[in-house]
Order: C-alpha cells, then sequence, then structure tokens
C-alpha cells in the first residue's frame, strides 16, 4: 500500500515561488493501477517524482507498505528506493546497450550474479513480448518498443511499486495498446502497485482501478473509477462517460427523462429492458452511448419514459443499483 498524507513541494520559478503541491493526500491498495491526472501544471509530475523520492517533498509523509520513505537516509533509503521502478517520461534508455543491456542495467548494479541476471532479463522480456528483440539497439526499436523495454528495465528489481510518467506520451494508438497491456500485465501477473501519470483519459479508461485528478497542486477527486463514474457530477463521469446531447424536444414528448448510468453486463444489457415490462411503461433511449472501462461495460443513457408508473420504474432501476439522475422538467411542467 501507498499512503501519502500532506505532502507539500514548492520550486522558484522566474516569477516566484510555485507550490507545485499543496497538502496532497492518497492512499492507493496494492496491486491496483492509480492514474494521476490532471491539467499541464497540476503537479502530476512532481507527485510521482516524490514518491520515487527522486525530489524531496517539502513536509508531509510518503509511506510504501508503512515504512514513510521521507524519513529515511543513506543505506536505508537506497533499499527503500529499489522497491519503486520509475519509467521516466520520454525516451530514456542508454543508445550503446543492446535492449537485454538495458534491462540488465539495474541488476548490474546490484551486484546479481550473470547467470540469476540473465535469467530475470529473459523474464522481462517474455513479460513486455519483446524476446525477440534482445540484440537489438534502441535506435532499431520503435517508440512503443523502447518505452516496453523501459518497463521491462523499471521491474528488473522487482519492485512493488512502479511508476510510470506519461508513458504513452507522443505514441500512436496502436503502440499505446501495447504499452498498456505491458503495465496491465505487470500488475496482474507480479502484483505490482503502478501509478500511471497521464493527461490522456484513454488510459485511465483502459487500465486503471482509481483515479486522482489533480488541479493547483490539490487532489480535487480520488476514488475507485467505477464510483465516480456513477456520480453525474464528478470530474470523472464527465471525462470517461459518453456526452449526453440537449434535446428538448424529445424530452418534452415524455412523461419522465432521466440520465442512467448502468455498470457491468448485466446492468447494461438488461436492466432498462426489464424496468419497462415490470411496470408496464414505454421507454426510449434518447441520447448517450456506451464505453469500456477496463474490463467492465459502463453506459449512460438519457432515457425518456411514457406510463403512469414511470416514477416507480425510475426508482426500481435506481435500486437496482444503476445511478438516476432525472431532468427537471416533464411535460406537466413540475419537477420531474
Amino acid at each position: 500500500m501507498i499512503t501519502v498524507e500532506n505532502l507539500t513541494k514548492s520550486f522558484v520559478g522566474a516569477s516566484g515561488p510555485v507550490n507545485a503541491l499543496n497538502g496532497v493526500d492518497l492512499n492507493v491498495q496494492a496491486g491496483t493501477v492509480l492514474g494521476v491526472v490532471g491539467p499541464s501544471g497540476a503537479g502530476k509530475s512532481t507527485l510521482a517524482r516524490c514518491v520515487a523520492l527522486l525530489e524531496r517533498p517539502d513536509s508531509g509523509a510518503i509511506r510504501v507498505d508503512g515504512t514513510d520513505l521521507v524519513s529515511l537516509g543513506g543505506t536505508a533509503l537506497r533499499a527503500a528506493r529499489r522497491q519503486i521502478g520509475v519509467v521516466p517520461q520520454g525516451d530514456s534508455l542508454l543508445r550503446q546497450r543492446t535492449a537485454a543491456g538495458n534491462v540488465a542495467l539495474p541488476l548490474e548494479a546490484a551486484g546479481v550474479a550473470g547467470p540469476q541476471r540473465r535469467t530475470r532479463v529473459a523474464e522481462l522480456l517474455d513479460l513486455v513480448g519483446l524476446t525477440d528483440k534482445a540484440d537489438s539497439y534502441p535506435d532499431q526499436l520503435s517508440g512503443g518498443q523502447r518505452q516496453r523495454i523501459a518497463v521491462a528495465r523499471a521491474l528488473a528489481a522487482s519492485p512493488s511499486v512502479l511508476l510510470a510518467d506519461e508513458p504513452t506520451s507522443a505514441l500512436d494508438p496502436e503502440t499505446t495498446g501495447s504499452v498498456l497491456t505491458v503495465l496491465d500485465r505487470a500488475r496482474a501477473e507480479l502484483g505490482v502497485t503502478v501509478l500511471v501519470v497521464t493527461h490522456d483519459m484513454g488510459v485511465v479508461r483502459r487500465i486503471c482501478d482509481d483515479i486522482a485528478v489533480l488541479e493547483q497542486g490539490r487532489v480535487v477527486e480520488h476514488g475507485k473509477v467505477l464510483d465516480l463514474v456513477a456520480d453525474a457530477g464528478s470530474r470523472t463521469a464527465a471525462s470517461l462517460l459518453p456526452a449526453v446531447d440537449q434535446n428538448p424536444a424529445a424530452d418534452s414528448a415524455h412523461d419522465r427523462v432521466a440520465d442512467v448510468v448502468l455498470v457491468g453486463f448485466a446492468a447494461v444489457g438488461a436492466l432498462l429492458p426489464e424496468a419497462a415490462s415490470r411496470f408496464g411503461v414505454e421507454l426510449n433511449l434518447l441520447g448517450g452511448g456506451l464505453t469500456r472501462l477496463a474490463e467492465t461495460p459502463v453506459a449512460r443513457f438519457r432515457v425518456g419514459l411514457r406510463g403512469d408508473r414511470a416514477d416507480s420504474a425510475l426508482e426500481w432501476i435506481s435500486d437496482a443499483g444503476a445511478a438516476v439522475q432525472r431532468t427537471p422538467k416533464g411535460p406537466q411542467g413540475v419537477a420531474a
């Protein structure tokens, strides 16, 4: 588990002091993928560097498996840092070393014997799907392949935490997918806790269990992705769910109108038709659509209902686990 408590970090910029982090609190469960998102300058990369102790925070605590890294120094700090693998932003491979040589670097630094080192390198190249590129140099690899080798190198010392700073920056969609698959495999097969700093909400949609939204050095939203998308007012829902276009004419043609968020195969496939059947109402989809968050299907629909039991149908949908937000208009001109 990673716990960040009241973390602060400031810099002196060209125009004066900059508060990069301002009282950041986070809890990250072991074996999960956390997406750290926000606009440029929000403090995302600074947070990642502080968690890895590449930057010292001004104050606060960073606990990994109960140990406060900020309080450590010397040998103890170096040992703790080995529990945190870092995939830096940009192309970080050494050009004079092969793919296998780059992956082996942390093992050489740790004094791992040759046979063990070669075995570990082979395992990691297999994990990232690049066994056949072991003897290739970085300039012979594509951008996505170089990034996957960087992930393998970060995993070489068997860390419990992996920090990836904008790992898909400037990659095309297909290549992005291959890098995200590797990060997801690291979590699933190695049990690594992954923090991904990204500006791309597609990364969150693809692999993240949790999300932390930063603005001006503060965490303004934090929680499980599937919980936050059910909150119509959350930033996460606005960013990840299909948009619902406004259509006043269609809305006014129904007794009740509501925006409904459905999570999971059963809810997406059957909940709305069952509500219509149970309560004898006509239920129409007026907008929205389907998406997928990791392996879970999620839908946001605007639904229009006609019939005397429209309110009961919406209440039943809500009681069944869907998030229901009624619109304020109905043909009677009263709150729906």
